[in-house]
């Protein structure tokens, strides 16, 4: 099967950590081209805006967007403007306007848009939501707590308006919950933490409907955690490593301790999205940010320097 070509742009660490990879085993995608004010992929030609590229390669139809949310609606809009199908990592934007605003370009583009969610790819989310079809869910808790300064040392703009703060990684967690709680929440209240010299959150403490609760936190050192704990009328039920185990009555049934799986899913789910003609944006979790920026009390906490 001939592999159709595709741009990366935003040559970042995520870019480099995880999208290069999966496309480089990618049996349905060959990177052709790059985009980016300055991040390079070895052997493959390198070009600093999306015009410059498609100047260079009127063959390559879709583009992954990996910079961060804060500049990215610019360069989705040229490209769907272009006739390119697009895939965005999470968050899809910085605000829910834009990502309705590039939805509804697609559509009268007649192209395909992806709004991923890597996490809801890890290995044991499919089981827990199937096993979660049918049941009662009495209780849910999420814990999601790592260190911003492993995931995204110096990177300020995480913390300036639009980065999201906590919920970048947070975002990950309320992907997995509501791709598998049977019935939706609403978030009821949160508490926010503040770095007194940041703009955007570290912490953060959500109540929803339905007794959920979730706790985000960036400030963990050493051994990261990234659980959700359910309890249900047939038992309890928990994911762990960022819902790549699955453990069901306290015996583990399904998954593994590694991530490697949920980017290269994604790329096979583009694939079969543009040979569908289809888009896929699903704004569930980037609804329980806003409301949780929207709702939440304000506290403010200790500076955060690198």
């Amino acid at each position: 099967m001939t592999r159709r070509k595709i741009a990366l742009a935003g040559i970042g660490k995520i870019a480099r950590d995880q999208h290069v990879p999966s496309l480089a085993a990618s049996p349905d995608w060959e990177l052709a081209a790059t985009v980016s004010r300055s991040g390079r992929v070895e052997g493959v030609p390198a070009y600093a805006t999306i015009s410059e590229m498609r100047a260079a390669h009127p063959d390559v139809d879709t583009i992954s967007l990996c910079m961060p949310p804060q500049p990215r609606y610019p360069y989705a809009e040229e490209a769907l403007m272009a006739g390119m199908h697009v895939m965005l990592e999470k968050p899809p934007g910085q605000t829910l306007a834009e990502v309705h605003a590039l939805t509804h370009l697609a559509e009268a583009k007649g192209v395909s848009l992806y709004a991923t969610w890597h996490s809801r790819m890890a290995r044991a989310v499919a089981a827990a939501r199937d096993w979660l079809t049918d049941k009662a869910v009495t209780r849910a808790h999420v814990t999601w707590r790592e260190d911003v300064r492993k995931w995204h040392p110096g990177q300020d703009w995480v913390f300036e308006p639009g980065g999201m703060g906590v919920f970048d990684p947070g975002i990950n967690a309320l992907s997995v919950l509501t791709g598998i709680l049977p019935r939706p929440v609403h978030l009821t209240a949160a508490i926010l933490e503040y770095p007194a010299n940041r703009d955007t959150p570290i912490a953060a403490t959500l109540t929803f409907s339905g007794n959920v609760s979730a706790e985000f936190d960036w400030r963990q050192e050493g051994p990261q955690t990234w659980d959700i704990d359910l309890e249900t009328d047939a038992g309890p039920i928990a994911l762990r490593h960022g819902g790549n185990q699955l453990w069901i009555d306290g015996v583990e049934v399904a998954g593994s301790s590694g991530i490697e799986g949920e980017y290269p899913a994604l790329y096979a789910r583009m694939a079969e999205l543009v040979r569908s003609g289809a888009s896929e944006v699903d704004l569930a979790p980037m609804v329980h940010v806003a409301d949780a920026l929207s709702l939440g009390r304000r506290v403010t906490v200790a500076a955060f320097d690198w």
